[in-house]
């Protein structure tokens, strides 16, 4: 059937999204905090582009392309020079995602749930090495376009 069909989540998510991440450790000390702008695209019937646009208060700015390709049975992946990883929804308002970076001994994992009106949605990563959560990172957005 094609991405959009088999994942109306995903294609729930298409747009422009603005918000903030927070950073914690282990502890809950906060480790950075910066805005995003993220723009999260369903191309055709078996492709998803996400940019994301991260912002400091000291001017620092990073941009980040993630292509993605669907893999049928409701499953995307995708590969790029930094990392690797799947996702998937898991119920009609939760997207689940697992990643490595490469090169690294880090493992994420991040659940996405999006407001049932579609216009806000929060998430949370939590970041293992070695079985361990050596971070957190909490993120709200609000769609803006």
């Amino acid at each position: 059937m094609g991405l959009r069909a088999d994942m109306p989540v995903l294609a729930r998510h298409e747009g422009e999204w603005e918000g903030e991440y927070v950073h914690l450790g282990p502890g809950g000390d906060l480790l950075d905090r910066h805005r995003v702008r993220m723009t999260c695209a369903i191309l055709g019937d078996a492709a998803y582009h996400q940019t994301n646009r991260y912002t400091w208060d000291d001017g620092r700015e990073e941009v980040h392309e993630f292509p993605g390709v669907y893999l049928g049975d409701g499953r995307c992946a995708f590969d790029t020079e930094r990392l690797k990883g799947e996702f998937w929804e898991v119920d009609t308002g939760t997207i689940y995602l697992t990643w490595r970076y490469k090169g690294q001994d880090l493992r994420l994992f991040e659940l996405i749930v999006l407001s049932d009106d579609g216009r806000s949605r929060s998430r949370v990563w939590q970041w293992l090495r070695d079985g361990v959560c050596v971070r957190r990172t909490l993120i709200d957005e609000r769609r803006v376009g």
